[in-house]
């Protein structure tokens, strides 16, 4: 007997409507509609509440090779979860470029530190591209919250990309202009971003 058909049986024996267990368990009637159906399953931890609730084990509701791939499924997208959480704090971690002291500063006997706010060695060219690309990749850290709070996946895609190529172009800039601490640290945050995003995706 399948899931489905199982669960079915077992909320019938108890006398119980969708609705009733639906309540048990804290989910949607359309959650038990969907299990029953067989369009889908419950989580590993709503299997427990269920084996608990009618006194029997998860075996006996399941198969092991079932549940496997269902642990699997769950482990798969928790894992994406959380690199998407990590992306979007490195994309917002770009604000490190702006107030550590990562630029020489010329002083009278040495040289100095300074963040971007006190930083003149250099034109004003370039430090108006620093503000643009840094605030950028900020601004797309941002965006990617929200777009994820509204799960857009499509765009979230697009935004990935234009990040990373955005991650690339700050690099090839602050390398090319001899920023060598910028350049590190940017470099380690794109590094960091597309290894979750490959481990993610």
């Amino acid at each position: 007997m399948e899931f489905n058909e199982k669960l079915k049986e077992l909320r019938s024996s108890r006398g119980l409507t969708q609705e009733e267990l639906a309540e048990v368990l804290f989910v949607s009637r359309t959650a038990i509609s969907k299990w029953e159906s067989g369009r889908g399953y419950p989580s590993i931890d709503l299997l427990r509440e269920i084996s608990d609730f009618f006194s029997v084990t998860i075996d006996e509701l399941l198969s092991g090779e079932k549940l496997l791939s269902i642990a699997e499924k769950e482990n798969k997208s928790n894992m994406q979860n959380l690199c998407s959480v990590l992306i979007r704090a490195i994309d917002l971690f770009y604000l490190l470029l702006i107030v550590l002291p990562l630029y020489p500063k010329s002083m009278k006997e040495y040289i100095a530190s300074v963040n971007l706010f006190g930083y003149t060695e250099t034109s004003a060219f370039n430090r108006i591209v620093y503000w643009v690309l840094f605030f950028l990749l900020m601004l797309i850290g941002v965006t990617e919250i929200i777009v994820t709070q509204l799960k857009i996946e499509k765009i979230y895609k697009m935004i990935i990309i234009f990040s990373m190529l955005l991650g690339i172009i700050a690099v090839l800039f602050l390398a090319l202009t001899g920023e060598t601490y910028a350049t590190a640290l940017a470099f380690l945050l794109f590094v960091l971003k597309a290894g979750l995003y490959k481990k993610g995706g």
